[in-house]
């Protein structure tokens, strides 16, 4: 099987995706337990829940672009050790 993505590519999407579910997931607990600092005020959202879960969706996709990159990095780690698998 080969990578679609390059490695350098794959490598960033996992750092990417790893910071991204991290910060959402702060995020979306604070939007969850109605934080004082996210949610009353004049310009801010009035329910907080319905917040939390569009944040914890967005959290679900990042969680699918780690498990899609990370596959593709381990794939270029098999490919670099002469490892790929060939179908011949």
């Amino acid at each position: 099987m080969k990578p679609v993505v390059s490695a350098m590519q794959a490598w960033s999407c996992v750092a990417i995706s790893v910071f991204a579910i991290i910060i959402l997931s702060i995020l979306g607990g604070l939007f969850r337990n109605n934080h004082h600092e996210f949610v009353g005020g004049a310009d801010d959202p009035v329910d907080g829940q319905a917040v939390a879960g569009t944040v914890f969706t967005a959290v679900i996709v990042y969680a699918a672009f780690l498990v899609f990159c990370g596959l593709q990095g381990l794939l270029h780690l098999r490919e670099d050790r002469r490892g790929a698998i060939a179908l011949s």
